[in-house]
């Protein structure tokens, strides 16, 4: 059951950071460059933790514990890997809006 909850935490933090990455942008977008920033900070942190939750999982693998393969699993990397992309895309449109303002 330990899995499963930390599958479902990925999925969940994962969710609210992609949410946070594109108000990030909107704030960029409305030319509010602190906004954007202070909303892009507070996803990177949260990234970071489910970043971590994947790093134990790893871990454990990689310490001879075997995970089972699930969609479960499948869905959670799927939600981490496109929140991962979505900062890098949230801070070139961020810096890209930030130059038009200028």
């Amino acid at each position: 059951m330990e899995l499963e909850e930390n599958l479902i935490e990925i999925i969940s933090l994962s969710g609210e950071v992609k949410k946070k990455f594109l108000k990030a942008v909107k704030h960029a977008k409305n030319n509010e460059p602190e906004e954007a920033e202070d909303v892009f900070n507070e996803a990177d942190d949260q990234l970071i933790k489910a970043h971590l939750k994947q790093t134990e999982l790893i871990n454990k693998e990689a310490g001879g514990e075997k995970l089972e393969s699930s969609l479960l699993l499948t869905h959670a990397q799927d939600h981490l890997m496109t929140a991962i992309l979505l900062k890098d895309m949230a801070k070139e449109f961020m810096d890209l809006y930030q130059r038009l303002e200028e």
